[in-house]
């Protein structure tokens, strides 16, 4: 099995359900380029019989990147497939990823179908879009909450059907990382053709969990994550791109890789940011305001005795330009002295005690102290 994982990027699609998120054809082809620079496989670039914008971000956004899978939704209902097909005629690489819901809950209560009626309109659905691409993935809605063996059942068919990858998704974020990598391994158990379609895997984040199935997902053998970037999307979210990259970047023991150029994350998180109008909460993985900074005085210690005692990764490589010390009145004196240094500032011992007693007070009244109060300070 190939140990590269494929990196199927839906921000443009599903990061842009999110309220107050929309962008424009020009915006989405921007950040297109940007995910295109970075080494994104597909790009998820939007649901093209939604509406008329959507379908010429997907017609310009084919036009104006190159490199990646450039991918149209559709539900597994011909005009759906359609408009996709006819969205994706300038891309050089186009993909249909087309579905319908796979667990009893939608089979009875969004279709009012049966299993059997589902698995006939999902054959049609990817034979209908192999007419207009050779690349068909098809999505299994809500295959967290699925019946196993249907979801197998219905695996083995859209493969024969020549379906060339099947999402298996945890749409409503319900499953446990345990749970959901159990049920990636029982679609490889036991379908008996899953070795002719790329398995992939979209996680939502409702329980916080959405990264942590996605690994897991990844660990059973799935080769394709569906991410976004800074996990925005539908209710609480999707995977992060940039924390499953990270992950298995570190992680080398999994001996899993990306193509992924990790210096690009943290520039294209901000471009994404505030393109949406949407902050990246200051604790985020990787990305956020926090992610390489210290305040306390313990962490700033060890720190500034050797970084790898608190950073188990550098922020070079993730596109951060250095890690930060933030002075707090939970800092401590190496913290303090660091600082002062920088800006020009050494003093013997008895002078620094002084100086961080009348700091801890600043500290206490201003919560954070930067260079400026520091330079008052000293004064």
């Amino acid at each position: 099995m190939s140990q590269r994982v494929y990196i199927f990027d839906t921000t443009l699609r599903d990061g842009e359900q999110v309220p107050g998120c929309q962008l424009t054809t020009d915006e989405k082809i921007v950040v297109a380029k940007e995910l295109e620079r970075m080494g994104v496989d597909v790009i998820e670039a939007g649901f093209p019989i939604s509406s008329p914008g959507d379908f010429k971000s997907v017609v310009e956004i084919s036009k104006s990147v190159t490199e990646p899978t450039i991918c149209a939704l559709s539900r597994a209902v011909k005009g759906d497939i359609d408009a996709a097909g006819e969205a994706l005629k300038w891309a050089k690489r186009g993909r249909i990823h087309t579905g319908i819901g796979s667990s009893d809950i939608h089979i009875r209560n969004k279709f009012g179908s049966t299993r059997e009626k589902i698995l006939e309109q999902a054959i049609a659905a990817v034979k209908h879009a192999k007419t207009y691409v050779e690349d068909v993935e098809f999505y299994a809605e809500d295959a967290g909450r699925a019946d196993l063996a249907f979801l197998a059942q219905l695996t083995e068919a859209v493969i024969n059907a020549g379906a060339t990858v099947v999402n298996i998704p945890d749409t409503t974020g319900y499953c446990l990382p345990d749970e959901y990598g159990k049920k990636i391994a029982y679609i490889y158990e036991h379908v008996t053709n899953v070795h002719k379609a790329v398995i992939s895997i979209h996680c939502h984040n409702d329980l916080g969990l959405a990264t942590a199935n996605t690994l897991a997902g990844v660990m059973n053998g799935a080769r394709q994550v569906e991410v976004t970037m800074n996990g925005i999307g539908e209710r609480a979210g999707n995977t992060s791109l940039e924390e499953v990259v990270m992950a298995l970047k570190i992680k080398k023991e999994l001996g899993l890789h990306t193509n992924i150029d990790s210096t690009r994350l943290f520039p294209v998180s901000n471009l994404v940011s505030q393109m949406m109008r949407m902050p990246v909460q200051a604790n985020k993985a990787i990305v956020g305001r926090n992610a390489f900074a210290h305040s306390s005085g313990i962490h700033q210690d060890g720190f500034l005795k050797h970084s790898e005692n608190y950073e188990i990764m550098n922020p070079h490589d993730v596109g951060v330009p250095k890690s930060s010390i933030v002075l707090t009145a939970r800092s401590g004196r190496h913290a303090l002295k660091h600082r002062l240094e920088l800006l020009g500032y050494r003093y013997d011992k008895p002078t620094l005690d002084g100086i961080y007693t009348r700091f801890l007070d600043m500290a206490d009244i201003r919560k954070e102290v930067n260079d400026k109060d520091l330079m008052e300070l000293v004064r």
